[in-house]
């Protein structure tokens, strides 16, 4: 069986390992655009041996940040700032993905440093938020009730999904993923909890999936057929009739499979603040593996996946095709160095590396 150190190819990428550098929010953009802390931050993990590279949640409106520090990708100067970012990882040897993102009811926020709390409205920094109901996300600091979205506002967000999607395309990025998860817009639309439309795009099952459905079959005809176009779904919320929700998750993904969908992330609704979500190590893995199994669609999933021989694992028992960490690739922008010398994969651990740094550790080990 395949591990972590085996190459992967899906469509015309093909990925040096399966190790994968999760979209992790940054919140050090300014107006969207990218700085020098993106131009050092992402190429790192690329020098470090990762073998895909995924950009931090990028909004496809200025309505879409979840911050007002988010990156953005809903105008030509914020494409042009992305290209030598995108350069930087693929000269390195990663593959460059990009997740594109619209907040929904979680919009509007502080920093997380700075509170991670709604942004009263008329206040700097602050924005309407909208979502599918006009109903607030909740808990503490949490409270403003977004704007019911309108047909033409649903119209409007696709096609800024789409205008984001074709900026990806043109800057070169190689992979893109959907972000249809973590209490965002998407999400918002696919939960019962968020979603008390009475139209189309609420009540039932299929109605509450067809944003996500028109959304996505709208961005695969501008994504180009040798790149991998990905979802991230949160399939559960563990909170109410998971078994329910993980079965209207994985109907939505073999639909989209049948659209074209290439691979799923597998991940959580984190819909609502009364979720009891089991945090522990790898605690999403077995969930994942019931995903892969029903769909068939190559599948990553992160939480908690730190230690080496637990993600090699996860791997080389078919749960997951690739591992997307997080934290650890922060804590370690050369875990992939530090994954291959306890695996003893030791062509591996030298590869991952830049010559001027495997030259000195490998002569002096």
């Amino acid at each position: 069986m395949a591990g972590i150190f085996e190459t992967f190819q899906l469509k015309g990428v093909t990925l040096r390992n399966r190790t994968v550098v999760s979209p992790m929010c940054q919140y050090m953009a300014h107006d969207g655009e990218m700085n020098d802390w993106h131009r050092v931050h992402y190429p790192s993990f690329a020098r470090g041996g990762a073998g895909l590279v995924i950009v931090e949640a990028t909004a496809v409106s200025p309505e879409g940040r979840i911050t007002w520090a988010d990156s953005g990708l809903w105008n030509d100067r914020q494409a042009e700032l992305f290209a030598p970012i995108v350069s930087s990882v693929k000269q390195w040897g990663a593959a460059a993905g990009i997740q594109i993102a619209h907040a929904g009811r979680k919009a509007a926020t502080n920093r997380p440093w700075e509170g991670d709390d709604q942004i009263p409205l008329g206040e700097p920094n602050s924005w309407e938020a909208i979502a599918p109901s006009a109903l607030a996300f909740g808990g503490p600091g949490m409270m403003r009730a977004p704007r019911e979205m309108t047909l033409e506002d649903i119209a409007r967000v696709q096609a800024d999904t789409v205008a984001t999607a074709v900026r990806a395309r043109d800057v070169g990025f190689d992979w893109l993923q959907l972000h249809m998860a973590h209490g965002y817009l998407a999400q918002n639309f696919f939960s019962p909890i968020s979603n008390h439309r009475t139209d189309r795009y609420g009540g039932s099952a299929e109605n509450r999936a067809r944003y996500l459905l028109e959304t996505f079959t709208a961005v695969r005809k501008v994504w180009p057929e040798d790149r991998p176009l990905q979802v991230r779904l949160g399939v559960v919320e563990f909170h109410g009739d998971d078994e329910a929700m993980l079965g209207e998750s994985i109907a939505l993904l073999q639909q989209m499979k049948r659209e074209g969908l290439d691979s799923v992330d597998v991940s959580i609704g984190f819909n609502t603040p009364e979720a009891k979500i089991p945090w522990g190590a790898n605690f999403m893995g077995d969930v994942a593996a019931r995903v892969r199994r029903a769909t068939g669609l190559p599948t990553t999933t992160s939480w908690y996946v730190s230690d080496p021989k637990e993600a090699d694992a996860l791997v080389r028992e078919e749960k997951i095709d690739l591992v997307t960490l997080g934290r650890p690739f922060l804590a370690n922008p050369h875990w992939p160095y530090r994954a291959a010398k306890e695996l003893g994969v030791e062509n591996a651990a030298w590869s991952t590396l830049p010559a001027a740094y495997a030259h000195w550790l490998a002569r002096y080990r």
